[in-house]
């Protein structure tokens, strides 16, 4: 009996807690009334059965309870149940996420960060704030510890220049940094701070970094880059992207304890400090990531490692792993990178020897060959052998192929290729399988994402539509193809699962992470 009562007593708390919520459910007869009611407000769009959506679901939770002490709200909807209303909002991946400014349909927005509590909650306090927030002695000490970094201008009160200068950079890098600004001479003065100047505050290293050079909004964006990286930070879901993003090659050091990975930080310290802005430094957790250590050319069961990764051109440059990391060798090894002394690793497999079917096989010691080839438009389908997606799509690819491949007219015009980017590097940055880009003829340099169905007749289009040629595969060639350059930008969403049920439509789009199966967990991006 008593296990009965607990038992019972276990389902009402549980119930209990899960009608507590912060997160609000809405619907069409609530959603309209919701949004005019907030000025601010983050809302997801979702379908249950979407595993991204139920990894996100206690992330957004959390975030939802500490922002509920902003006045900050989260809602929710359920696109199995609210078609119609998230069709109407554009939503054609689970899940989405947008930012709703009020009932002002122009100033809806979409959420770019991490989909994590500490992101997710970090980027609505900066949406809630003005791109820049007048601070004065009593506001300016809560202000510094609003997020990891800040950063403060101080300026005279009549400097307009370099007020709207500042101004500038901060309503280009809002999503990143709060931002605020002193006009008061005696509080700049009381900081430390000369005028004009910018200063960043920062809940790591030595807490702030100063600019007073020659306010320019280029220069300030820069420092604002360099300066918010700790000196040897951390790898991981949160900070992937960001560091992928900063422009700058990524050093890691693999180590499979906090112990060894702070020991090794510290050691690497004056490295990462003599050539902060030039290259970032991060540790990486060797049990958790390891299997990271194989994308950058390392053996991926023998720790600790070093490697270097030039994000933009998706180089790598692997330290030789029967040595150890100590601070003299490792400063010599990045000092020889940054001099260009190092050739990048190459993992590559052997070029075919000829031509087997009409899917044009690509390798890294061809890809440059194949892909830039500027007589052609090119569509490259990036791959995993273990991909269940990739498998789906072989034999409508093979299919897509033979259109162009067994017609001379469209041949000289159209490649289309694959590439196995689990065997061979690339230099592009991949994060899900399969990935599929069109090189255009008159554009390597703006390949487009291919974010649709995988039909043959969609990939078809796609190639029609977006390609220099125009090549249509479903008509008789004629006699000159229009040579118009116009190309459509097509973002894929990342990690998100495709609306619809499971059919064609839906199947046909999901990608899988960019790790093999037993690593999916680690992070859709790492």
């Amino acid at each position: 009996m008593g296990l009965l009562r607990n038992a019972v007593l276990g389902l009402v708390g549980a119930a209990a807690l899960a009608s507590a919520s912060d997160v609000h459910t809405l619907g069409k007869d609530t959603f309209d009334a919701f949004v005019e009611d907030h000025s601010l407000a983050l809302i997801e769009f979702y379908a249950p059965w979407c595993g991204h959506c139920k990894a996100l679901a206690p992330e957004y939770e959390e975030a939802a309870t500490t922002l509920k002490e902003k006045n900050i709200p989260l809602a929710k909807v359920d696109c199995t149940e609210e078609v119609e209303l998230c069709q109407s909002y554009g939503v054609e991946g689970y899940p989405t996420l947008k930012i709703f400014r009020g009932k002002d349909k122009d100033r809806i927005s979409a959420y770019s960060g991490a989909r994590k509590a500490p992101a997710i909650t970090s980027f609505m306090v900066k949406q809630s704030l003005p791109a820049v927030s007048l601070l004065n002695k009593d506001t300016i000490e809560d202000f510094k510890t609003a997020d990891k970094v800040v950063l403060i201008g101080y300026f005279k009160e009549d400097d307009k220049a370099s007020a709207d200068t500042f101004t500038a950079v901060a309503e280009k890098m809002r999503d990143s940094f709060p931002f605020g600004s002193v006009n008061d001479a005696a509080l700049a003065e009381s900081e430390g701070a000369t005028v004009p100047s910018v200063i960043l505050y920062k809940q790591f290293d030595d807490g702030k970094a100063v600019f007073s050079e020659k306010f320019d909004q280029e220069a300030i964006e820069a420092f604002a880059k360099s300066a918010s990286v700790p000196l040897v930070g951390e790898v991981g879901p949160e900070t992937y992207t960001d560091y992928m993003q900063a422009g700058i090659p990524l050093a890691y050091i693999f180590a499979e304890t906090p112990e060894e990975r702070e020991a090794l930080a510290e050691e690497i310290k004056p490295v990462a400090i003599k050539h902060k802005g030039k290259v970032n430094f991060a540790v990486i957790d060797a049990k958790a990531f390891g299997a990271h250590a194989g994308n950058l050319n390392l053996e991926a069961d023998k720790f600790p490692a070093f490697a270097i990764q030039e994000t933009i051109k998706n180089q790598k440059f692997p330290y030789d792993q029967s040595k150890k990391i100590v601070h003299k060798d490792i400063d010599e090894f990045v000092q020889d990178f940054v001099d260009g002394k190092l050739q990048p690793s190459i993992k590559s497999e052997p070029i075919p020897e000829k031509q087997e079917g009409p899917v044009h096989v690509i390798v890294a010691h061809n890809y440059e060959k194949i892909v830039n080839d500027e007589t052609k438009d090119v569509l490259v389908e990036f791959y995993a052998p273990w991909c269940g997606h990739c498998k789906a799509l072989a034999p409508k690819y093979d299919e897509l192929a033979a259109l162009y491949f067994n017609n001379p007219d469209y041949a000289s015009k159209v490649t289309v290729a694959k590439v196995d980017a689990t065997a061979n590097d690339v230099p592009v940055e991949i994060q899900g399988f399969p990935t599929i880009k069109l090189f255009p003829a008159d554009a390597k340099d703006k390949p487009v994402d291919y974010s649709g169905s995988r039909t043959v007749e969609d990939l078809a289009n796609f190639i029609k539509e977006n390609g220099k040629f125009k090549v249509d595969a479903y008509v008789e060639p004629k006699e000159e193809a229009s040579s118009s350059t116009e190309t459509m930008e097509h973002a894929a969403p990342a990690a998100t699962e495709k609306t619809g049920d499971a059919s064609e439509s839906t199947a046909g789009k999901a990608t899988e992470s960019a790790k093999p199966k037993g690593e999916e967990d680690v992070h859709d991006e790492l």
